[in-house]
């Protein structure tokens, strides 16, 4: 727990914000109440970044400062999930959709740069296809939406009903170490930030509500086909790793090739969560990606 495998010192979410002039507060998004981590200058252009399922803005937590230097950088708590509201309705790609597009009315926005992890790149992809008006550049890092895998879905759903219904250390912990290629990245304030969120009154609920998506019949009706890949007019940037727990470097290899304009990056030695566990690599590779001319 001293050290990462990589041979840098361990870290806390606190380590990673030190120095940061960020901000979190809560938007009204068309009545939903949304918590939000924000960094760098309103005048900026924007960049919104989504977390994955049962996730929360600490996702991002590593990549906040340096994208702050370039853009006014948000990373939510998307509907369902965090310490945002949580309605008893299944959560579709609809209504994630329609949050985001709340989300930016409340900043001002018209669009935005969007940066989604496994579900946040499932609905960053819907915007793409449904609203293009409002995405600039997309970056989809082990994104979801194109395979369904069922053992990959009992088991995420398993570990995520479980860790909600009884968010003990372990629980938690356990599912959090999915997430990643090197266990010992699952520091114990993260563990602590999301035991937390999954102990809120009726989280357990909620979550079964979340992994809906992991419902074949479900997931397949919002699932992209490959002309809607092939609609996608954004310059867009894919993010896969070298042991995604979710779908191989070729899945995510596809995804790319159908997409126009698209160019493709693996992350080796990492998992679900390349932005955290080399926040170094993803960092340098997102930012040359979103300010290029």
């Amino acid at each position: 727990m001293n050290e990462m495998s990589r041979g840098k010192p361990a870290f806390s979410i606190w380590d990673e914000l030190k120095g940061v002039e960020f901000e979190q507060g809560y938007l009204d998004a068309g009545g939903i109440r949304t918590r939000y981590l924000a960094t760098g200058s309103p005048d900026q252009p924007l960049l919104l970044m989504l977390h994955g399922i049962g996730g929360h803005a600490e996702t991002y937590v590593r990549n906040l400062a340096v994208h702050g230097e370039h853009f006014r950088t948000v990373s939510i708590d998307l509907v369902g999930h965090g310490w945002s509201d949580k309605p008893e309705i299944d959560y579709e790609m609809p209504v994630y959709a329609d949050h985001v597009l709340k989300v930016l009315g409340a900043l001002g926005a018209d669009k935005a740069h969007f940066s989604g992890e496994s579900l946040g790149g499932w609905v960053s992809t819907h915007m793409a296809v449904h609203h293009p008006e409002v995405v600039d550049r997309l970056v989809l890092n082990t994104a979801g939406g194109w395979t369904a895998h069922p053992e990959v879905m009992s088991r995420l759903q398993k570990l995520s009903n479980q860790a909600a219904s009884e968010p003990t250390w372990d629980f938690i912990r356990e599912r959090l170490e999915w997430l990643m290629y090197d266990k010992s990245m699952v520091f114990d304030d993260l563990v602590r930030t999301r035991q937390k969120i999954y102990e809120q009154d009726g989280f357990d609920v909620i979550m079964r509500h979340v992994m809906c998506l992991q419902e074949m019949e479900i997931r397949k009706r919002n699932m992209f086909s490959e002309a809607q890949y092939n609609s996608i007019t954004s310059p867009t940037l894919v993010v896969w790793t070298s042991h995604d727990p979710t779908a191989t470097p070729e899945e995510g290899e596809q995804i790319s090739r159908m997409i126009p304009d698209s160019r493709y990056v693996v992350m080796n030695e990492c998992g679900h969560w390349p932005q955290y566990e080399d926040a170094e690599t993803f960092n340098r590779v997102q930012l040359a990606f979103l300010l290029e001319d």
